[in-house]
């Protein structure tokens, strides 16, 4: 299964990979080089938000988690420092 962002419909995508060699005679690169094909992958994580005025969890991307603290139906997280004896 595919990972998908919920909200931008993000997902992975295949590119090339491009290793240089160097040449033989006078220290030169190569102009062509080999190719290998791999995959880009997308940092999804989960995340509780706020959609008409209910929390659910959604899978988003780290664009999509970063946008939404900015307008600000994701609250960060607080961690208050107790000392319970």
């Amino acid at each position: 299964m595919a990972a998908i962002c919920e909200n931008c419909g993000k997902v992975s995508s295949m590119g090339r990979q491009h290793q240089h060699k160097r040449g033989v005679a006078g220290k030169r690169w190569l102009k062509r080089t080999t190719s290998t094909p791999r995959s880009f992958k997308i940092n999804i994580q989960k995340a509780s938000v706020m959609m008409s005025e209910k929390l659910t969890q959604m899978k988003l991307c780290t664009d999509c988690i970063s946008k939404f603290k900015k307008q600000g139906k994701i609250k960060t997280r607080t961690r208050s420092r107790t000392a319970s004896k």
